[in-house]
C-alpha cells in the first residue's frame, strides 16, 4: 500500500558502513541516540543518529558491528531487518539507502554522485526456474518522484548494475 502524498518532514537515511555514515551525522550534526532512547530490540548491534535539519527530522541508521569478528554487519539480510524495523518504528515520509555503491564505478559514477533509484532489482537472487527466476531478481518500478528529481537535478539509474538492462 503507498502512503499517501504530503510534504515530508520525517526522513530515514539506512547506510551500511559506519565509514559511509559518519560524513552525514557531521554534515546534518546528528546525535547518537542512548541506548535507553532505543527503538531497537534489545540486543540489535543497530544504531541510530537522529536531529534536526533545516526543518527536517532526520533519523540515520545503520547496522553497526558484527559482535565476533567486529566489521560492519553489510549485506541484504541486514539491511532488509533493519530497513524494515526503522520504517515500522520511525515512521518516515522519505527513506534514502547512501553508500558508496562501489560498482556504478565502471558506469561512469564517482562517490558523492547522487542518484534516484527508477527500479530495484535483487542482484544476488537467482533462482533457476521458469518465473520464480523472475520472481528472485524482483524488478521493481520505484515511486515516481519527479518533483525531488526535478528540484534537485539528480540522475537516475536502477538500484542493481549487475543486471544486464540496468
Amino acid at each position: 500500500m503507498a502512503a499517501e502524498a504530503g510534504p515530508i518532514s520525517k526522513v530515514l537515511i539506512v547506510v551500511a558502513m559506519q565509514t559511509e555514515a559518519m560524513p552525514l551525522v557531521h554534515k546534518f550534526k546528528l546525535v547518537e541516540a542512548p541506548a535507553h532512547e532505543s527503538t531497537f530490540p534489545k540486543g540489535a548491534p543497530w544504531v541510530r543518529y537522529h536531529g534536526n535539519y533545516k526543518g527536517l527530522h532526520i533519523d540515520l541508521v545503520l547496522p553497526g558491528k558484527d559482535a565476533v569478528l567486529g566489521v560492519d554487519s553489510v549485506g541484504t539480510v541486514s539491511a532488509a531487518l533493519l530497513t524494515s524495523f526503522s520504517i515500522q518504528t520511525l515512521k518516515p515520509d522519505l527513506i534514502i539507502n547512501a553508500g558508496t555503491a562501489g560498482g556504478f564505478k565502471a558506469k561512469g559514477a564517482s562517490i558523492g554522485d547522487v542518484f534516484l533509484a527508477s527500479d530495484v532489482s535483487f542482484h544476488d537472487r537467482r533462482i533457476p526456474i521458469p518465473v520464480f527466476d523472475m520472481y528472485g531478481i524482483g524488478a521493481r518500478k520505484t515511486s515516481a518522484v519527479p518533483n525531488i528529481l526535478k528540484e534537485l537535478n539528480l540522475k537516475v539509474s536502477c538500484s542493481c548494475v549487475l543486471l544486464p538492462n540496468c
